[in-house]
């Protein structure tokens, strides 16, 4: 099934991100080579492509899991989360409709 994983940044941890990202992108980028990553990517602090220091608010993962234990686990492990980055994180089922 599919799951959704929020991620929110706490505040003044753009550097603690970048210096967590190539780990993380890891993380993501075996997802996608395993066919189970439907979608990723950074919420930006502002409306901008390129937020600069503002930063990030968050992220979003929506990938495959087998169960929701099993998406929690992951969403633990993740560096960003070890970094002190995320000050939270919430998961929950996720149902495709469209595309």
């Amino acid at each position: 099934m599919l799951y959704v994983i929020e991620g929110y940044d706490g505040t003044d941890v753009l550097a603690a991100r970048l210096e967590a990202r190539p780990a993380h992108l890891a993380r993501l980028t075996a997802l996608r080579d395993e066919g189970r990553l439907l979608l990723a990517g950074p919420c930006p602090a502002i409306d901008s492509e390129d937020p600069g220091p503002a930063g990030f608010s968050g992220s979003v993962v929506i990938a495959e899991f087998e169960s929701l234990a099993a998406a929690q686990d992951w969403a633990a492990a993740d560096p960003y989360v070890d970094a002190g980055v995320y000050v939270r994180t919430e998961v929950r089922p996720f149902r495709k409709v469209l595309p």
